[in-house]
């Protein structure tokens, strides 16, 4: 989960705070200086969190916070907002031509970075908010790379123009563009080469391909786990070419997320999206102020009822919730459930958006893809008439069902009892969310 460690600290730090109830200009200061090596540990900028504390400290350390009645929620709602206002402040959108004109994004980045995983996304993301789009194949230096983009674009089924390794990338930008208005697309996005470090071939290529065709955005792709070298990569790359922003990947992985929170700080750009995993979907638009929330543990309801809106159908949700109030729910909805539950990416970070979540979840075992294809399995094991009627599952049916799905018979009676929980606790929650006039989706477990 993204700046778990960090998370960790500050949520800990803060415990501390308001357990002192009236607070001290020094009981500020000492904190101040726990968060401060918190975040260095996190790979932030040195410069950047100076800055950030001597803010905090310049508004926390008053009258009307340290008198108030809740002087630790006071100090805390400070950090968040400065938080924030260090990652950006405001949501940034990419600034797009208008509807019938092609916008055209050229995306940078050094070789590992995630650059033609991250093209496909972007595609994928803004096709779903109605763009036509076109992938470019810029890399001639690998063909790898050039088949890697074909694989990824033909598994989303996005077109990928490539003319392979002989042509210089200048000229395959321009008849990509030309291929994409005969074609009638309007997003065409350049996935360019990278390298292992930063040369002067490199960036005399993307020079010549920004002077070439009309760039409407340059987003530099940035590894999170790359720490302050992330941030160092910004600042030439934008000095060299000049970006427009910036996309930060791998932040769900066992990164110290420093750059995320130094990038805009010191490029001065913003980003635009974070990598949140391998699937099209988990490229997500970054909001300054949800992530200050998960990274304080203040969760991130938001972003986990959009995530909930994109999986869930409104009239199945409704018809969901019908069959939870009358206990109806069977094996059919819960192989659905666990479908929708799959689009929405890993449990134990969407449960961490909770508020509060995110130390309760720390040895809790979650169950991960391949538990919940087990779970699948098991279902596709049954007849119909026994997804229909759970009630008729026996222990003989149970020992086929365990055969046919390949697992033992004590993986089917698990499952069996916790759908006989999770449908009583669904009834339940079914009942009081009734009680209040709401409906919605409901999670399977």
């Amino acid at each position: 989960m993204a700046f778990e460690s960090l998370s960790d600290k500050l949520q800990n730090i803060f415990k501390a705070l308001r357990g002192k109830g009236r607070l001290s200009e020094a009981d500020v200061k000492a904190a101040l200086k726990e968060v401060k090596m918190a975040l260095l540990e996190a790979d932030v900028n040195f410069k950047v969190v100076k800055q950030f504390t001597r803010s905090i400290e310049e508004r926390a350390v008053g009258t009307d916070v340290l008198q108030s009645l809740t002087p630790a929620q006071q100090v805390i709602k400070i950090v968040n907002e400065e938080l924030t206002a260090l990652m950006g402040g405001e949501t940034k959108e990419l600034q797009l031509r208008p509807s019938g004109e092609i916008s055209v994004i050229m995306l940078c980045g050094l070789q590992g970075a995630g650059k033609t995983t991250t093209a496909a996304k972007l595609a994928a993301k803004y096709r779903s908010s109605g763009r036509k789009p076109l992938l470019a194949a810029l890399d001639v230096h690998r063909p790898a790379a050039i088949e890697q983009l074909r694989v990824n674009g033909s598994k989303l089924g996005i077109e990928v123009f490539s003319m392979g390794t002989e042509i210089s990338p200048a000229n395959i930008a321009k008849a990509a563009i030309e291929h994409a208005r005969r074609s009638g697309m309007d997003f065409v996005i350049l996935d360019t080469a990278g390298r292992l470090h930063i040369d002067e071939e490199m960036m005399d290529e993307l020079k010549s391909v920004r002077s070439s065709v009309d760039i409407t955005c340059t987003l530099l792709v940035v590894d999170a786990m790359t720490g302050q070298d992330a941030v160092n990569v910004a600042q030439t790359f934008d000095s060299e070419i000049g970006i427009d922003g910036v996309i930060i990947t791998k932040l769900d992985g066992d990164t110290r997320g420093g750059a995320a929170l130094s990038i805009v700080s010191v490029t001065g750009k913003p980003v635009y999206f974070v990598g949140m995993g391998e699937k099209p979907e988990n490229l997500e638009q970054f909001y300054p102020d949800r992530m200050a929330s998960r990274i304080l543990g203040m969760g991130d309801v938001l972003t986990l009822i959009e995530k909930a809106e994109a999986a869930y159908d409104e009239e199945q949700a409704k018809v969901m919730a019908s069959k939870m109030a009358k206990a109806e729910f069977d094996f059919n909805d819960y192989l659905d459930q666990l479908a929708n539950l799959r689009k929405m990416g890993n449990i134990g970070d969407l449960l961490g958006m909770l508020p509060g979540m995110g130390n309760k979840l720390k040895n809790v075992e979650m169950p991960d893809d391949k538990a919940l294809g087990r779970t699948e399995a098991i279902i596709r094991s049954m007849t119909l008439y026994e997804r229909s009627h759970p009630d008729v599952i026996n222990p003989s049916r149970k020992n086929r069902i365990a055969r046919g799905a390949g697992v033992d018979i004590s993986e089917v009676n698990k499952f069996c009892k916790q759908f006989e929980q999770s449908k009583k606790m669904m009834k339940q929650m079914s009942s009081m969310m009734g009680k209040k006039g709401r409906g919605g989706f409901r999670f399977p477990f």
